[in-house]
């Protein structure tokens, strides 16, 4: 049996939710920018690639049928539908990536995040992110112009429902101030690294210097 560090750790599953136009992805990618221990989570989904989009990189593409052996022979961790697509988080990468002390940063919502805590509670660290004002989450989703007026409109019908679920989450961030949202979010999975029972090496340690006193 290999003896584990003090410095061993095993990585957690970060998860950021909120409506779109909270900022979910510009802090998701700023944060995988800036830290090399993160991985993004790759879904499998069986809507179409986008133009630029890469299989295994941007999305698993997968078809219907696939996807929907992959629910019954358990190899999603969570899946949804959203917009009459599907999607899901394949368990053996995330499972692979905990194991050697990476932590997975997920882009998914409160149902996918429900049945994570299912699945993977010890693991799980839950942030959910608000708009200053719904006015401003308006704004925000007219401002990219990449939606008509018409799914402008059924994001922000849906937001209402997303943010009914702030209070399944660990920590909530009201994102007036992107930066200052983003030095939170580091603290946040900063803080979660030093969990005791994600460093199994500990034990060990403090058994070392109990046993070094003992010498003195």
């Amino acid at each position: 049996m290999v003896q584990k560090s003090v410095h061993d750790r095993r990585g957690l599953m970060l998860v950021l939710s909120s409506p779109s136009g909270a900022g979910k992805t510009t802090l998701s990618r700023r944060l995988l920018d800036s830290d090399p221990s993160l991985v993004m989570s790759v879904s499998a989904t069986t809507r179409p690639p986008r133009p630029g989009e890469e299989d295994a990189k941007d999305y698993f593409f997968v078809s219907h049928e696939r996807f929907g052996a992959m629910v019954a022979g358990g190899e999603l961790l969570e899946h949804a539908e959203v917009f009459g697509n599907h999607y899901g988080t394949p368990r053996g990468p995330v499972m692979e990536a905990l194991n050697a002390g990476r932590d997975v940063l997920f882009d998914i919502d409160w149902q996918g995040t429900q049945q994570l805590a299912e699945s993977a509670s010890d693991d799980l660290v839950r942030v959910f992110l608000l708009p200053p004002s719904m006015r401003e989450l308006e704004a925000r989703l007219k401002k990219r112009a990449q939606d008509s007026a018409e799914t402008v409109a059924r994001r922000m019908a849906k937001a209402d429902g997303e943010i009914s679920h702030w209070a399944e989450y660990d920590y909530v961030l009201i994102n007036s101030d992107l930066d200052a949202t983003f030095e939170r979010l580091q603290t946040i999975l900063e803080a979660e690294r030093l969990r005791r029972r994600r460093r199994p090496g500990l034990s060990d340690f403090v058994r070392g210097l109990l046993r070094e006193r003992e010498m003195l």
